[in-house]
């Protein structure tokens, strides 16, 4: 076989243009621009707001596109019904579509409820960042602490990232009707809609969901392929979010008796709508949050199950009505917030929060998360006082007159 002919000539780095190298830069994929968006700094993927930065902190930054949230209800239902509006509100202001369902409320009365935008910089981190400066013992020349406190770790209860992600909303305020009705919202009430879809009986004669879950599965598969958001409508107009918020699923209101016995008849009821659900979000540009009263499921295998359905978990354990709401340890939270779990996406790890003993509060305006921090050495405090208020006693009871200064010189160290 004949040797292949060499070039005679140049050599072959004359011959090569200046510019040409053999090395090539490998080009990244191009992201969906939507607004409202941006890709995830641990594994690229497309995530939201959730309304709240706090809880986008505690869940990895946002809630991904495609992936379904979890929130296990508190007691009474109040704040977990207000996540629901910050995450719808949060929706309104950077124009996305919202889906709303509910078997209690109607659609439209929940939105007249979302809080209203904070526009300006009153809650930025800028605000944040001067908060604990003030509070910092370093820069106040007045403020002294004991001297068994001055070399403790500091504990910043404050969760916040570098980069400002969503808005800021209050929640004494609720929004102006006109940007409600600027938003395109498609709702689903279930006495409108009892009636209208039956799902298929399966082989042992029973329908592997009641009617409302079939009928709430259909109208939303419904939107999502008439809106053009899994992608079978050619895009003439730039692409949207589409926001599902489904409110107590599981309850009674639902047709679902997952509450009322710890056998249910629909035991698996409400994991078939989950996972058709999750099909649903994973080819669409949708992101859904279900909010559960799991306190009321007797069968807590069952509530596993719905739990490891979802991508994304968190309970909230409210103090109102128990014992937590007078204990000193908890005077400064309304509660107590529980990561049950963080979706793996693009990556084998996932990202969990630094400290898990995590708690929230209702402030004035707002709705925050913090780490759960106690007052130092609070036992002793509340020996002193407990003391105090013995000696008082004591000097009223007894008519020697060395009792009240006994009482006072006593020396605690």
């Amino acid at each position: 076989m004949a040797a292949p002919r060499r070039s005679v000539g140049k050599p072959i780095a004359d011959r090569l243009p200046c510019n040409t190298t053999s090395f090539q830069k490998k080009s990244r994929s191009k992201l969906v621009s939507i607004p409202g968006t941006r890709p995830s700094v641990q594994n690229g993927q497309l995530i939201v707001s959730t309304g709240v930065t706090s809880l986008d902190y505690v869940i990895g930054g946002g809630l991904a596109v495609g992936t379904l949230l979890l929130i296990e209800e508190d007691r009474y239902d109040s704040y977990s019904r207000m996540l629901l509006k910050y995450f719808l509100a949060e929706g309104v202001v950077c124009g996305h579509e919202l889906y709303v369902a509910s078997a209690l409320d109607h659609p439209n009365d929940i939105l007249q409820e979302l809080p209203a935008p904070i526009l300006d910089d009153i809650a930025s981190p800028k605000t944040m960042e001067e908060q604990t400066k003030s509070c910092d013992p370093e820069n106040q020349d007045g403020m002294k602490i004991a001297w068994r406190y001055q070399h403790l770790p500091k504990v910043q209860t404050a969760l916040a990232s570098s980069s400002r992600f969503g808005h800021y909303y209050d929640v004494s305020k609720t929004m102006d009707p006109e940007i409600c009705q600027a938003a395109r919202c498609h709702g689903f009430y279930l006495p409108e809609h009892s009636t209208a879809v039956t799902s298929a009986p399966t082989a042992t004669g029973q329908s592997p969901m009641p009617e409302a879950y079939s009928s709430l599965l259909n109208n939303l598969q419904e939107v999502i392929h008439r809106e053009g958001f899994d992608g079978s409508v050619p895009q003439t107009k730039s692409r949207n979010i589409l926001r599902i918020g489904l409110h107590s699923l599981g309850s009674a209101l639902w047709g679902d008796d997952l509450c009322c016995r710890e056998n249910p008849r629909h035991g698996h009821a409400l994991t078939t709508f989950l996972y058709g659900l999750r099909s649903m979000l994973r080819s669409s540009l949708s992101v859904a949050v279900v909010t559960v009263p799991s306190h009321l499921i007797q069968n807590r295998a069952l509530m596993g199950n719905i739990t490891r359905l979802c991508d994304t978990a968190i309970a909230l354990e409210s103090f109102r009505g128990s014992e937590r709401e007078t204990n000193p340890l908890y005077k400064d939270y309304h509660g107590l917030l529980d990561v049950r779990q963080v979706p793996y996406l693009n990556c084998l790890v996932c990202d969990l929060p630094d400290n898990k003993d995590l708690a929230f509060k209702l402030k004035r305006k707002q709705f925050t998360i913090e780490r759960l921090h106690l007052p130092p050495d609070l036992s002793e405090t509340v020996s002193r006082v407990s003391r105090g208020e013995l000696t008082g006693t004591a000097m009223v009871g007894s008519s020697g007159c060395g009792s009240g200064t006994a009482g006072n010189k006593h020396l605690d160290f």
